[in-house]
């Protein structure tokens, strides 16, 4: 195989060899036991530079693993054994209109940088997922990623107007632009946005931005039980459209607390941190009948601010969950989701499965839209422990399924949750998604493994 033809394509330090550095790209957060590693990493800055290594992997019979900055959790950007990991990270070009208040944006930009260029015009990218520091937004385009305030103001799919991408033959195509009405031809743009990377390489954006949000006031309510907490959330969707709704329970709350030190109520079986971004005083009115929907549901305190430092401290230590859990141990960390009536049944019936398997489970969620994130601790030196958790990570799965619900609200699919996909969406679908992918890949070069 002609790696130097490849190299000679590109411009100069674009492919990397060294062993070191391709140990470094193997795997996303996911750590999948069954990473490989890569013949070399491509980290293109046009997107003719990613045409031109898509062509040359198709020529040799390459797969390529499209990656973003990493920070997955499904296991979709794992390397392949002789393969080619293709990492947007240095495709970093932003363009901000403020008069169509659109973003044109290249692929490696982190989310929270994208956040940083609008608000320098007083716009806003509402997507925001917990990661939004440190993921980047070709990676959000890729899982249509949510975030904490997506009961809202929806997910990345909301705010994607158009794509630039390049298939796996290497053609370029532009897909939407800056319109925020377009009716022309079949919805092509939206079939790329989550296909984590099967279907083709995203290497432009065309991002729809919002004026800034107006100041937000908070509600944190404790609860005693898990069932009082869910019926506060019912209470809560069921009178209007908080710009944040986020559960976090016992496990959570304690392991926030053990590092940030905001006296958190330790004895509760779950918080709830809201907030309402309503105009002028209406915010404040939203916050109040918040408020009342939590104390009637048996909250055992409630807390509510309008002051902007305050708010923002709870909204950091409910961000601050996964990592301060991930402090007791390494993580199978999942993304299930339920319509919100059935969210009750799902947070019991996951403290079912932790207490038969005998694992530690954390149950955070963007509860006003029914996205759990149950965190499965456990121990690879323990292989009875690692057992039992691989088992609750499948029933986790059933048991969404069961209710009605999905494997991933908004992290993907990638190698780790792929076996129970064809549960959720049977197989009249499972079929039509390989037509699909026959068609645009059909040599399956493009992150052969994840998804299907």
């Amino acid at each position: 195989m002609q790696l130097n033809d490849l190299i000679d394509h590109l411009p100069a330090g674009a492919v990397l060899t060294d062993p070191d550095l391709l140990a470094s790209y193997r795997q996303d957060r996911a750590l999948d036991p069954d990473a490989g590693t890569a013949l070399a990493v491509v980290r293109p800055r046009t997107t003719a530079d990613v045409a031109t290594t898509l062509r040359w992997a198709g020529a040799h019979g390459v797969p390529v693993v499209p990656r973003g900055a990493g920070s997955g959790l499904s296991g979709g950007a794992t390397a392949l054994d002789g393969g080619i990991v293709l990492s947007t990270e240095l495709m970093r070009d932003i363009a901000v209109d403020p008069v169509t208040r659109t973003a044109v944006v290249q692929p490696g930009l982190f989310n929270a940088e994208v956040k940083q260029a609008a608000a320098a015009h007083g716009l806003w990218y509402p997507p925001d997922p917990s990661s939004f520091e440190f993921c980047s937004i070709g990676g959000n385009a890729a899982t249509n990623a949510g975030g904490l305030c997506c009961v809202k103001y929806g997910v990345t799919t909301d705010y994607i107007l158009g794509l630039e991408v390049v298939l796996a033959d290497g053609c370029v195509v532009r897909l939407g632009g800056p319109r925020l009405k377009d009716s022309a031809g079949l919805s092509l743009t939206k079939l790329f946005v989550g296909s984590e990377g099967a279907l083709g390489v995203i290497s432009e954006l065309t991002l729809r931005l919002l004026p800034a949000q107006p100041p937000q006031s908070t509600v944190v309510a404790s609860f005693a039980t898990l069932p009082a907490a869910t019926d506060a959330i019912l209470a809560i969707t069921g009178a209007l459209r908080p710009s944040m709704l986020e559960f976090m329970d016992d496990i959570a709350i304690n392991a926030v607390e053990d590092e940030m030190r905001m006296g958190l109520d330790r004895s509760a079986a779950a918080m709830l941190v809201a907030r309402s971004d309503a105009p002028g005083a209406f915010a404040a009115e939203e916050a109040a009948v918040m408020a009342q929907a939590c104390e009637r549901a048996g909250a055992t305190e409630v807390f509510t601010t309008d002051d902007q430092d305050e708010g923002e401290a709870f909204t950091a230590a409910r961000r601050f969950a996964i990592p301060a859990v991930e402090r007791k141990g390494p993580l199978l960390l999942e993304d299930v989701g339920v319509p919100l009536p059935r969210l009750a049944d799902l947070v019991t019936g996951i403290a079912d499965i932790a207490r038969r398997r005998d694992v530690l489970v954390s149950v955070i969620a963007h509860a006003g839209d029914g996205n759990t994130h149950p965190l499965i601790v456990h121990d690879p030196a323990d292989a009875d422990n690692t057992a039992r958790a691989h088992q609750a990570f499948g029933e986790i799965m059933d048991l969404a399924i069961s209710l009605g619900g999905t494997i991933t609200g908004e992290h993907g699919v990638g190698r780790l949750k792929k076996a129970w996909l064809p549960d959720q969406v049977g197989p009249d679908v499972m079929a039509l998604t390989r037509r699909i992918k026959d068609a645009l890949d059909p040599l399956g070069i493009l992150n052969p493994g994840a998804v299907l």
